[in-house]
């Protein structure tokens, strides 16, 4: 493996970090009322992370050539070195951030999962709520894609990079080449994000809510600046303008790009957007209708608010929330637990098995019942116009198995350590979709302070191991158990 390139790459990644955390020092510097407590956290972190990230600039010199093994590693660490060096604005901050559930609050901003240790998140500082919404603008972008933007397209190593972050299931949709990929992407979220903030400040919201809503909302996170997440500003105009952003932020972002270059919403109109916003559509009218017939919500519009934004909010694996799951009953819990397994489009800020990878699979499904019955029939699996490869199909349903796998496993280790088994099953599950709110005690308006150290621990792991998509890390632990071995 290739040291220099590998420190040099994952320095930039700190780097961005350091950015934003210089970003939340004027944010608790331009406190009308004064400097707010995180300032000396802040500041402190900001310092150390710039001072790590800026010395392989200084002290290592520069180097194009990359290996396979070289793009995993700079993928394993820059997201893993984001992750401890983000975490110490928290610890240093204190209050109720121990070293573990800094670790985890961190991990969930970066990776947008939204799961949270805090109660009460109104008592924080204001400039560490700004942090920890950045952490899910960074990482729902990436901070590999930040590194990308700004390696020249000639590049080896950018060719590279782009090949191993950017999903084998996602690449088509670009239809641009592979340089300009990590822009598209770019443009889209950073344009969505925008949006966002001006639409949120149309509807009423601050300055400072809006943007820190903004960063979670499109990056499909699920932080909130509010105790009751949405549900604190009691608006029904504010409610609409998060579904249409989660709904935004988990669609492909080349179709958007597409549809808004070309003036046409016909890049939408394939196979897996369809599929996944009928699903929303379906599962929507399903959950609403049941709340309303069980008299969970009176009257129609509410039924048909919180249907729709929950589904939408599970769907995209945001999290975010306008009322409290706790009482909802199994019927709803397993149709909520089937959205927080496959969750939105690849391409997107989303997480879960990804709706593509669903649409695989029941097509393979399809494919081997007609050739039961037909056996010499030539069966093909489609995507619109364009037909798969076996090899594809195979990634894909494996990936799923893998997936599952990974839950189980998670969903043991949770129960070993003291977990019930229905929360353990369900926080593995939201937490792995990078979801953040499960269902019952850790819920969308509950917090997993409680939870022991050994459980945070595999649920950290499964938020790395869901924004990554598994491969990546596996191919990481491989090869630093074989370079041991050597």
């Amino acid at each position: 493996m290739n040291v220099k390139v590998i420190s040099r790459n994952v320095g930039f990644a700190l780097l961005v970090s350091a950015l934003f955390m210089f970003f939340s020092v004027l944010v608790s510097i331009s406190n009308p009322t004064g400097n707010d407590s995180a300032l000396a956290a802040l500041s402190i972190s900001c310092l150390i992370t710039f001072l790590v990230g800026i010395f392989p600039f200084i002290f290592v010199r520069k180097s194009e050539a990359i290996t396979l093994q070289d793009g995993y590693m700079i993928i394993f660490l820059s997201w893993t070195l984001s992750f401890i060096f983000g975490m110490l604005p928290y610890a240093l901050w204190g209050g109720p951030f121990s070293v573990i559930n800094s670790l985890f609050e961190s991990v969930s901003g970066y990776t947008t999962t939204g799961a949270t240790i805090l109660s009460n998140v109104e008592s924080i500082p204001k400039s560490l709520l700004f942090w920890r919404s950045s952490t899910h603008f960074i990482g729902g972008l990436g901070v590999v894609v930040f590194l990308l933007l700004i390696i020249p397209s000639s590049s080896p190593v950018r060719l590279r990079l782009t090949n191993m972050e950017v999903s084998s299931l996602s690449r088509d949709g670009y239809q641009s080449r592979t340089f300009k990929t990590v822009f598209i992407f770019t443009y889209v979220y950073v344009g969505l994000t925008f949006a966002a903030f001006i639409c949120y400040l149309l509807c009423g919201m601050s300055a400072f809510d809006a943007i820190n809503h903004a960063f979670s909302v499109v990056a499909t996170g699920g932080f909130s600046t509010k105790n009751l997440s949405l549900a604190s500003f009691h608006s029904v105009s504010i409610n609409i303008v998060s579904m249409v952003f989660m709904v935004l932020g988990s669609m492909h972002f080349g179709y958007i790009y597409l549809s808004i270059v070309n003036h046409s919403v016909k890049p939408l109109n394939n196979p897996v957007t369809k599929l996944y916003l009928l699903s929303m559509l379906v599962f929507s009218l399903i959950l609403s209708f049941y709340f309303k017939i069980t008299g969970i919500y009176t009257g129609w519009g509410d039924a048909l608010m919180n249907g729709s934004f929950h589904v939408i909010s599970m769907s995209s694996s945001t999290g975010l929330a306008i009322s409290d799951n706790v009482t909802w009953p199994f019927a709803v819990t397993a149709i909520i637990i089937f959205l927080m397994i496959q969750c939105g489009c690849s391409g997107s800020t989303a997480g879960g098995v990804k709706c593509d990878r669903t649409l695989v699979l029941f097509k393979a499904l399809g494919r081997q019942i007609r050739t039961a019955i037909h056996p010499s029939t030539v069966k093909e699996i489609k995507f619109g116009e364009r037909v798969m490869k076996d090899e594809m199909v195979y990634q894909s349903v494996l990936y799923i198995t893998l997936y599952l796998i990974v839950i189980l496993i998670s969903s043991g280790v949770c129960i070993l350590s003291g977990v019930d088994s229905e929360n353990s099953f369900v926080s593995s599950v939201s937490c792995l979709g990078n979801i953040g709110p499960a269902l019952g005690r850790y819920g969308n308006l509950g917090n997993y302070d409680s939870m022991n150290v050994i459980s945070k621990l595999t649920l950290v792991v499964d938020m790395f191991l869901g924004r990554v998509e598994i491969y990546p890390i596996l191919a990481a632990f491989s090869l630093m158990f074989t370079f041991k071995r050597k």
